[in-house]
């Protein structure tokens, strides 16, 4: 057996089986052997465990990091393998069966970056007997309605457009199999509107193929249709019909290339208690898939952290 210092983080990822679904779960140590605090973190859209390897080596700073992959993100079964829509709703109901499940006599505290924060909080309103089991609730980068998109109108439609089109079985398959090949994702992808600020400090080719090599795993470990129907599902978000009895603290970037900070602010204030904002000095929505621990220090900004220190 491997001593806990010799072990790599793929060591600590093993098999999941929830709810007739089967992915992937990472239960990291806390690299502080006096912080004891246990901490879920739910990744966003287009994800899987290993895109946030740097940011959930930072939070293990500071407890034990759970990370569960979500249905049809991170090469987890998607819901249709159980006949389920991919629902904001089922996703939240997913969540909540994890917690149950893992953390049954004690509290957490639960980071959600981005749509994983938009499925913490929906979470949190269809079940609220787990907000009490909440010490520290974070959103990082995170969203909770349609209008935080800074998208123009013209947009807007285009994708709403693009993901109903291929939002059914064989419609999602062609899209798989003709705009998602590994040859048109290194042709194409880096030069697309959504993709152009991820590679705009890639300085050499190396860097560059590490990049778009993972951005085609992510492309391929995600399940296209479960990519278009959450698409559809955020682009009509509405978060704020039901208030939860918590604080939230809100990381924001300078230059979120997706959201409006002082809309996100004004939708969030409604939904909580009470909001504490920070700043990342991270210049866009969501930093390269290749961040390491010491590049993604930069999403844990030091009053975060002060409260993350607070943990028992």
């Amino acid at each position: 057996m491997k001593k806990e210092s010799q072990k790599s983080f793929e060591d600590y990822i093993f098999p999941l089986n929830l709810n007739g679904l089967e992915g992937r779960m990472l239960k990291l140590p806390s690299s502080n052997k006096r912080k004891k605090a246990d901490i879920l973190f739910i990744y966003g859209h287009h994800s899987n465990i290993e895109r946030w390897k740097g940011l959930i080596e930072v939070l293990s700073d500071f407890g034990n990091v759970t990370v569960t992959d979500l249905p049809g993100f991170g090469g987890m079964d998607s819901f249709y393998k159980i006949h389920k829509k991919p629902t904001i709703d089922n996703f939240a109901d997913y969540l909540a069966t994890f917690i149950k499940l893992r953390y049954s006599n004690h509290k957490i505290s639960i980071i959600g970056l981005s749509f994983g924060f938009v499925i913490v909080t929906r979470m949190l309103q269809r079940h609220p007997s787990l907000v009490g089991k909440v010490e520290l609730l974070v959103s990082i980068v995170g969203f909770t309605h349609k209008d935080d998109f800074t998208f123009s109108k013209s947009r807007k439609r285009g994708y709403l457009l693009g993901t109903n089109l291929f939002n059914g079985y064989f419609p999602s398959k062609i899209f798989r199999y003709l705009f998602l090949n590994k040859f048109v994702l290194q042709k194409i992808y880096s030069k697309t509107h959504n993709a152009k600020h991820k590679f705009k400090n890639i300085n050499s080719q190396e860097d560059f193929n590490r990049l778009i090599n993972f951005e085609i795993e992510l492309w391929h470990c995600n399940d296209v249709r479960t990519w278009m129907y959450t698409t559809i599902e955020f682009l009509n978000l509405d978060n704020c019909n039901k208030r939860i009895n918590l604080p939230v603290w809100h990381v924001m970037t300078k230059n979120d290339n997706y959201f409006d900070p002082k809309i996100v602010e004004q939708h969030m204030k409604v939904i909580f208690t009470d909001f504490n904002k920070t700043v990342s000095n991270s210049d866009n929505h969501a930093p390269s898939v290749i961040l390491d621990k010491k590049s993604a220090q930069s999403l844990v900004p030091n009053k975060l952290k002060l409260q993350l220190n607070k943990l028992k």
